[in-house]
């Protein structure tokens, strides 16, 4: 298996060059970022991960978790001591609010650190990243006295955390929900029903773990307008805040699934838990969604760091795997046979999954910075696009990067042929881990309908006219001949997501059926689009370099990937908006019985 190689080259591109974080050096957080800084955390981050989580990964996999009788489970080999020292060295606490023990730095550059993490070793990134996403959550609709409890313990991961929403009878369909809280004379609540699929949800590598749990209380209204948030904590904090009395809930069971491994996932019985309610009784979905939708930007970011450790393994394969000659004459004449990555169908899959790597890192950096922006900057207008930016692009992020960031790591295993079809190589396990990604935190197709059905006409379509004046502008600017390629891409995918959205807007209100029908190549269309704008400004910023003189040749290998995405990925447009407006009525046209 290949060793794991952090790819802090291109990141310190994409924060430095492309973003030019210090820009912002005026605004909270990143006025502590400096070049030297994030420098220093991106290597320091890559040191961990290469040492630490890459080499447990495998050991996860293989061991899985275990459960005992009474509902305690064990991580892998080594994960508990490299939990503990993620926590100590505080990687765990970089974009956290300094208030209750984080270091206040943008969330753009934790995002880089995640890739690492995720890359290396995706399901050992789950504990900590699902910890922060429940303490996000009771950041922005705790009470002060939860805050003060929960968040410093949190951040640190001294405490773990997790997001309790599906029950064996609903998923997505959150309103079905039964589990029940009923109400206490001292203001807590206790809390019966079982949730599912709840990844981290026991586990001993911290101290006390705070489940965040939806319930209805007796008597609210149905559906989803009467689902609360509690938060409800394996050990009850005593008087000083440290884990006392055992809360009357456990694991019931650990899923056996087809990846991530090392991650338990359980089911959790309550059974009259103490727990209390988190913001107001009725209103906890509105919480909840700060914690799910940094989820799902956390989900695509697991789409291409997998990408990235795909891509890795199948470039070392190639340039070490013998077989067959070149079509143009041997390339290694003293050898048997010639290197696979001669072949021109290799080739074709490294290329893509090259451009894709680097064209889904730059978009998710970019979506987080506005992020930041929406959270800190100064200027309302700024605030207003990062907000609106966020809110659109955020179904695109998880499902676009997911979706063929599983093709490519589909791509490394074809790469190592028989070879990757067994388990040794390592190919096998990032396919079977990356698989999940497509589905939790809502499945691509529900993210698609959330796109079509909500996020295009929210404010008016204010956030995708931001975005298409943003295209545009950048079109007008023009550039010098090397780029010229990449303005006219932009220009192009541009022009057909927005003949695909209009199509929408004419047709979707007629017959709802032709928006989901379209909602998935839409989508398609949407995040090609956003990687092809990404690819023409690192063209832009690349070019420029080299127009000044540098001779690094990592600005000539850039455009060069870049053009390859503009020959083999762009044709795609097409594709997709003719599937748009293909319409239902051939989806939609036989009986249920007929299949």
């Amino acid at each position: 298996m290949a060793a794991y190689r952090a790819p802090v080259r291109d990141q310190q591109f994409v924060l430095h060059d492309v973003l030019d974080l210090a820009q912002y050096s005026n605004l909270p957080g990143f006025s502590d970022a400096d070049r030297d800084t994030i420098d220093a955390i991106l290597d320091e981050s890559a040191k961990f991960c290469e040492g630490v989580l890459a080499p447990i990964s495998k050991v996860g996999d293989v061991e899985g978790c275990t459960r005992d009788a009474d509902g305690n489970v064990k991580t892998p080999t080594g994960w508990k001591e490299a939990f503990q020292q993620m926590s100590e060295a505080g990687w765990t606490a970089l974009s956290s609010d300094p208030a209750y023990g984080g270091q206040g730095l943008p969330h753009v550059l934790n995002l880089a650190v995640n890739e690492m993490v995720s890359s290396a070793n995706m399901a050992f990134g789950m504990y900590p990243g699902l910890t922060l996403g429940a303490a996000a959550a009771l950041h922005t609709g705790g009470s002060d006295e939860q805050k003060e409890l929960y968040l410093p313990k949190m951040i640190s991961c001294q405490w773990g955390g997790t997001m309790n929403l599906t029950e064996p009878h609903c998923g997505t369909d959150l309103g079905l929900l039964r589990t029940k809280a009923v109400p206490q004379p001292d203001g807590s609540y206790k809390i019966t029903g079982q949730k599912i699929w709840i990844s981290s949800g026991e586990h001993d590598m911290a101290e006390n773990i705070v489940h965040l749990v939806l319930a209805r209380i007796e008597g609210a209204p149905e559906g989803v307008k009467g689902i609360s948030l509690f938060v409800v904590p394996k050990f009850i904090p005593d008087a000083d805040g440290n884990p006392g009395e055992r809360n009357s809930l456990k694991c019931g069971g650990l899923e056996h699934k087809m990846g991530i491994h090392g991650n338990a996932t359980c089911v959790m019985d309550y059974d009259d838990a103490t727990g209390w309610l988190v913001g107001e009784e009725n209103k906890g979905l509105k919480i909840m969604f700060i914690m799910m939708n940094e989820a799902r930007l956390g989900v695509g970011l697991q789409g291409y760091a997998l990408a990235e450790a795909a891509y890795q393994q199948s470039v070392d394969f190639a340039k070490d795997r013998l077989q067959g000659r070149s079509l143009t004459g041997p390339k290694n004449a003293n050898g048997p046979a010639d290197p696979i990555i001669v072949h021109p169908d290799v080739r074709r899959m490294l290329m893509d999954q090259k451009a894709f790597v680097e064209g889904a890192r730059c978009f998710a950096l970019w979506t987080a910075l506005h992020g930041d922006l929406e959270e800190k900057s100064d200027d309302a207008a700024a605030r207003e696009k990062g907000g609106d930016y966020m809110a659109l692009l955020t179904p695109i992020v998880k499902s676009y990067l997911t979706g063929k960031g599983y093709d490519m790591v589909s791509n490394g295993l074809q790469v190592h042929g028989g070879s990757g079809f067994t388990e040794e190589w390592g190919a096998s396990q990032l396919l079977r881990d990356a698989r999940i990604t497509l589905i939790y935190e809502g499945t691509n197709g529900v993210q698609a309908l959330d796109l079509v059905g909500r996020k295009l006409a929210m404010n008016g379509m204010r956030p995708i006219t931001s975005f298409f004046n943003e295209l545009d502008a950048f079109v007008a600017e023009g550039g010098d001949e090397s780029v010229k390629p990449f303005i006219e891409a932009v220009a192009e995918t541009k022009g057909k997501l927005k003949e695909g959205t209009d199509w929408l807007m004419n047709n979707a209100l007629e017959n709802f059926d032709h928006a989901g029908a379209a909602s998935h190549d839409y989508l398609n269309l949407f995040g090609l689009t956003c990687l092809t704008y990404m690819w023409a400004v690192m063209a832009k910023t690349s070019a420029a370099k080299i127009a000044a003189g540098d001779s690094d040749p990592f600005y000539k290998t850039k455009l060069a990937t870049g053009r390859y995405f503009l020959d083999r990925w762009v044709p795609e447009a097409d594709m997709h908006l003719a599937k748009v407006q293909a319409g239902a009525d051939t989806m939609m046209a036989l009986d249920a019985e007929a299949f």
